[in-house]
């Protein structure tokens, strides 16, 4: 599945590794378990507080229970809201990005996971946090993201400022293909799965027969992409995509559905105003990630507070 557009590194980039691995030596958390907070018949215990603080620790942040019940409330309202609208990562998105994230600081995940234990945090509350991290944009996205279009003066407006030319991009049309591990089976086939996807590719005959050549295997799905703009990729497949060249395949991933790899179809440069609109748009999002958080986040969780049944114990 083609998923989320924000990495976890810079989900995470407040996260002092250094501050990691001095505190590692430290004693754990003995956490208590006593009802703190209900929010939305949601309970958050002493014991998420306890971890919570651990964390903030980690990152070298103060403010103490305070800062950590705060954060807690946050996320509960963040996670609801992201389930009613089904735009979560899945499970394993989290673990790749936990896997990740433990790799770009030369940990391996078992080792992360002891630093996590002997701090007090836990593993699956820092997964817990990567998921709400990785899922929340994803809510806002959606929540916002029609909102954000560009009239036909603005676009106009955008052009004269860069000269009067429009913008080019790179076109994809892409198809998805699928060697599809049921989730019973995932982690017993899933290296066998891989390397049938990665012998499959020298074999794919192209994206006109490609229905044709999947009957050939076992389990293996074919969806058509469409028309994708290079700032459209999602950020784990971008790099991928940029690299394979027209008519070929991409190196495979295992995601929640299976082991995938997308077809390039189709490849071109492109200038048109669907283009031109996507580009500044990817231009404007960039430029409130280097200036901080989404001004629409704070605006959607503060009307969830606003309507929040939130019970202190």
């Amino acid at each position: 599945m083609m998923g989320g557009k924000f990495s976890i590194v810079k989900a995470l980039s407040a996260l002092a590794v250094a501050g990691v691995l001095s505190i590692a030596s430290g004693a754990a958390v003995q956490a208590a378990s006593g009802v703190s907070v209900i929010v939305n018949n949601t309970v958050i215990t002493s014991g998420d507080i306890a971890k919570r603080v651990a964390f903030l620790r980690l990152q070298r942040q103060g403010g103490g229970a305070a800062e950590a019940k705060k954060q807690l409330v946050d996320e509960v309202l963040k996670r609801a809201e992201i389930a009613r609208v089904q735009q979560s990562v899945s499970t394993q998105e989290v673990d790749a990005a936990y896997a990740r994230f433990a790799a770009g600081n030369k940990l391996s995940a078992e080792q992360l996971g002891k630093i996590l234990d002997q701090s007090g945090v836990g593993m699956e509350h820092f997964k817990q946090y990567i998921a709400v991290q990785m899922s929340w944009p994803r809510v806002v996205n959606f929540r916002y993201g029609s909102a954000t279009r560009l009239s036909g003066g603005d676009l106009v407006k955008r052009m004269m400022e860069g000269g009067g030319d429009k913008p080019v991009t790179t076109e994809y049309f892409l198809q998805q293909v699928i060697f599809v591990i049921p989730e019973k089976k995932r982690g017993a086939i899933t290296a066998k799965r891989q390397a049938e996807a990665n012998a499959s590719r020298a074999k794919f005959p192209g994206c006109e027969t490609s229905k044709v050549f999947a009957a050939n295997y076992r389990d293996v799905s074919i969806r058509s992409l469409g028309r994708v703009l290079a700032q459209q990729l999602p950020e784990d497949w971008k790099p991928l995509v940029e690299k394979a060249g027209d008519g070929m395949t991409t190196g495979t991933r295992v995601t929640e559905k299976g082991v995938e790899y997308l077809a390039i179809c189709k490849k071109r440069q492109v200038n048109d105003d669907a283009a031109a609109e996507v580009v500044f748009r990817a231009e404007d999002i960039g430029k409130k990630k280097a200036g901080g958080e989404d001004p629409n986040s704070e605006k959607y969780l503060e009307e969830l507070r606003s309507k929040a049944q939130i019970v202190n114990k």
